[in-house]
């Protein structure tokens, strides 16, 4: 036990570091993909900083390799489940979390979509916010073989991860510390996923807005 001790303590920090916090971004990555109100972007995107600023050379490839096999695994196993409730006659937990989560109107995009570009849609589905899910609900309903799934999960896994890493990468280049760079690579994965969100809310009430302004002439002129 001395021994391991010993051992332990004359490794590098940066060793101790990849260490413990591959595992922990493996398992935060493919958590996320289970529950997606985890922010995984920001995670990937913080653990990029911290190894842009490490020195060794295969850092930045192993949060890359880490993070997109945990995505596929996470996204693997949430369409396992939810074909099980696809073939239940009472449906699943899971394949309610994702009904729950697609708004209609981004079910019948991404079906249509599907039916147009086939599972290639699952690459940019990966990269859009909020587009995941729909993408993936589509996929279900329309019987998708979970072998076809995960050949077109594997590139948008690897897009995705590599997408999230460059934002990183970005904010740990900017900033002399780690901590800054975090902040920032934090803050602008929380930008980008709360852009389009934010567009359709405004979408939906400049709408609103133009109808009361048609109502309200339609009444003057009668």
């Amino acid at each position: 036990m001395d021994a391991l001790l010993r051992a332990a303590g004359d490794l590098p920090p940066e060793s101790t570091q990849q260490a413990v916090g591959l595992p922990s971004l493996f398992l935060l990555v493919a958590l996320g993909a289970l529950v997606p109100v985890v922010p995984t972007g920001a995670i990937v995107s913080s653990a990029a900083v911290v190894a842009f600023h490490q020195t060794s050379p295969f850092a930045l490839l192993n949060v890359f390799l880490v993070s997109a096999s945990a995505a596929l695994l996470g996204d693997v196993t949430l369409y396992w489940l939810g074909r099980r409730g696809v073939r239940s006659r009472n449906g699943s937990r899971w394949l309610a979390v994702l009904r729950g989560r697609a708004a209609p109107d981004r079910l019948a995009q991404a079906q249509e979509k599907l039916d147009t570009h086939q599972v290639s849609v699952l690459v940019l589905s990966r990269l859009i916010p909020a587009g995941r899910i729909p993408v993936m609900l589509a996929c279900l309903l329309a019987e998708v073989p979970l072998r076809r799934f995960v050949r077109g999960d594997l590139p948008a896994c690897l897009a995705w991860a590599a997408t999230y890493q460059l934002i990183g990468i970005l904010g740990g280049s900017l900033f002399p510390e780690p901590w800054q760079g975090v902040l920032a690579a934090v803050g602008l994965t929380v930008l980008i996923s709360a852009a389009p969100a934010l567009w359709r809310r405004l979408r939906r009430a400049g709408r609103r807005g133009a109808g009361r302004r048609g109502d309200r002439s339609g009444n003057e002129h009668a």
